[in-house]
């Protein structure tokens, strides 16, 4: 019976992360007729193959696809717990990886990190942004040790912590029709060119909260990546956006923009700090969620 390795599945996530096995023998600091052998040797105590080989390039098979999905898992929680063994044999804290899920929590998230690492200095803040509406697999996987997102998914061994709360509200121009007004209702967005982040339209709240139980679709759909090139596309009049009051707010002491209230009732959001429940008593993580608790209270 085939006995699998790391190293089998360190090769199979090098191979799909680098493209090749040259490649990813270089990364693994292998040669590469050694990495051939391994993989050959693999796939015959496997009874299968790993890959369809296409000419020069690799194509998983189904069993290929399998182990490349145990290797994504897996991987990540070996080297997260050999980094914690190293860290507590050498008297470290250790490092708290956060990962965003939402592209505006990003200004909010600075103003938690400037005193937690005041208050924590032994221990190193790394802030991933590529999980992007994608978190929860990066936090089942030990990739992260906090999400920041406002659309918690709750599932078994994962817990979620309200920490700031906020109103979701409309961007526009101050010289735009809808300036001014205490409110709008959809409709008046049906003439209009909606500028949001490139994300599905089943995750922006512009949508699924005030336009589609409404029926409405506006004019024209522009996804922008950067929260500072939307808003000066706002303020330059090429359309309007859906962001949080408090960020507007920031933006408009330097740009021609102003907030309207989405509905008469407006909508109201909160951002949530997910972590593992395995991880809940770890003391500097739990200090960060208790530091953002309180910037909560004190706003």
């Amino acid at each position: 019976m085939a006995k699998l390795e790391r190293i089998h599945l360190a090769i199979i996530r090098a191979v799909d992360q680098h493209g090749s096995l040259t490649a990813a023998a270089e990364q693994l600091h292998l040669t590469q007729s050694a990495l051939s052998h391994t993989v050959r040797k693999l796939e015959e105590q496997l009874g299968t193959q790993i890959w369809h080989r296409e000419g020069r390039s690799l194509r998983p098979t189904q069993a290929g696809e399998y182990l490349l999905a145990v290797a994504n898992r897996l991987i990540p929680q070996l080297q997260h717990a050999e980094e914690r063994l190293r860290q507590f044999a050498e008297g470290e804290r250790g490092a708290l990886r956060i990962g965003m899920e939402c592209h505006p929590c990003y200004q909010w998230l600075l103003k938690i990190v400037s005193p937690y690492l005041a208050a924590w200095p032994a221990v190193d803040v790394d802030v991933k942004q590529k999980f992007q509406f994608g978190g929860i697999g990066a936090l089942f996987g030990y990739e992260i040790d906090i999400l920041v997102t406002p659309d918690p998914l709750y599932k078994a061994g994962l817990q979620f912590e309200p920490v700031f709360d906020y109103e979701q509200v409309l961007v526009v121009g101050t010289d735009h029709p809808l300036c001014g007004q205490a409110y709008i209702e959809p409709a008046a967005l049906a003439a209009e060119t909606l500028i949001t982040y490139p994300v599905a339209i089943d995750r922006l709240d512009i949508y699924t909260k005030f336009l589609m139980p409404a029926g409405i679709t506006p004019l024209r759909h522009k996804p922008i990546e950067t929260t500072d090139i939307m808003l000066q596309m706002v303020a330059s009049g090429r359309g309007v956006a859906a962001l949080p009051r408090w960020l507007v707010e920031e933006y408009a002491e330097r740009l021609p923009v102003a907030a309207v209230r989405l509905g008469e009732q407006g909508i109201a959001k909160q951002i949530y700090l997910g972590i593992r429940e395995a991880d809940a008593n770890i003391d500097y993580l739990r200090a960060f969620t208790e530091l953002a608790c309180q910037y909560r209270a004190a706003g």
